[in-house]
């Protein structure tokens, strides 16, 4: 007889505008759906900023799936439903939307998937061909195109454009911060900001010293991380910055091997300790066995 395949663990996610009822009617589908704990936030659709729905994000685990009822209870556009898979996807969790033909753990809900990032791609291109449009459009008419109280420098306007620049900047931190967050708190502040930035940057990633600082600065502030990440790094020898950077990295993503990782410091410039450019599975080893002498808690890599 064969064994029976294990059970995935589901997350409900459910959300309610201010305007809306209670969650309950949610609830009672994702209870009945199996979901083993349910997280409900109270917020519009278009709200970019979603705390509960980012610390779900942030701490859901692999195998796990989140599930909500319909896509909208989830996403406030298709790119967002998309950046959310995405992101469960690199954490090997899954989505499942109840009313649509939405589960990434099979194949024809990666198929719908895939539809809906061509759906997007669609949008995008409609929205900047509408906007040039109008552009042109307006400049025929003799008009100047943007918002006239920003041209004229009231300040009402500026505070209100200072204002919803600042929300999309919170919402884009929150729902991103899955991807960076952990990295920050495995390496801050023993490493400086530039070799975070080193590590994150070679995983796809594209931050400078600032702009990572201010991200960080700013989640602290919305009590989403913690304050001693801002504690300025204190100065090591050569020798220990270069041990505690390839421990970070490997602490950051245990699944690379020795010579990917090697071929990581390679790509980031980092000489070895006696000053050579590449870098060999038995140096990276070397300078693992030392971080683990000296009490990190380095996982075991081959």
């Amino acid at each position: 007889m064969a064994p029976s395949p294990t059970r995935q663990r589901l997350i409900g996610y459910a959300r309610v505008s201010t305007e809306e009822q209670a969650t309950d009617a949610q609830l009672d589908e994702l209870k009945a759906a199996g979901c083993a704990v349910i997280h409900q936030e109270h917020g519009s659709g278009a709200s970019r900023t979603r705390p509960v729905l980012s610390r779900l994000i942030r701490e859901i685990s692999k195998g796990e799936v989140l599930v909500v009822v319909r896509l909208d209870r989830l996403a406030r556009s298709v790119s967002h439903l998309l950046e959310v898979i995405e992101t469960l996807e690199e954490k090997g969790a899954h989505f499942k939307s109840l009313r649509d033909p939405i589960d990434t753990s099979t194949p024809q809900g990666m198929f719908s998937l895939q539809v809906l990032g061509a759906v997007a791609q669609l949008e995008r291109s409609l929205i900047s061909e509408r906007t040039k449009a109008g552009v042109k459009a307006a400049v025929a008419k003799g008009k100047r195109p943007g918002n006239p109280g920003l041209r004229e420098g009231r300040p009402e306007a500026i505070r209100k454009t200072a204002l919803a620049r600042d929300r999309v900047y919170l919402g884009d931190l929150l729902t991103a911060a899955n991807s960076f967050l952990p990295v920050v708190r495995q390496m801050r502040p023993d490493h400086s900001w530039h070799d975070v930035v080193q590590v994150l940057n070679a995983r796809g990633q594209r931050w400078t010293d600032q702009s990572l600082r201010r991200a960080v600065k700013r989640l602290v502030a919305e009590r989403m991380a913690e304050p001693e990440l801002l504690r300025k790094a204190g100065r090591r020898p050569p020798d220990d910055r270069i041990m505690t950077l390839i421990a970070g990295i490997a602490i950051s993503n245990p699944n690379l091997t020795l010579r990917e990782i090697g071929a990581q410091l390679e790509g980031m410039r980092e000489r070895t300790p006696r000053g050579g450019r590449e870098w060999k599975a038995s140096s990276v080893k070397f300078q693992l066995d030392r971080a683990r002498k000296v009490g990190l808690a380095v996982p075991d890599i081959q």
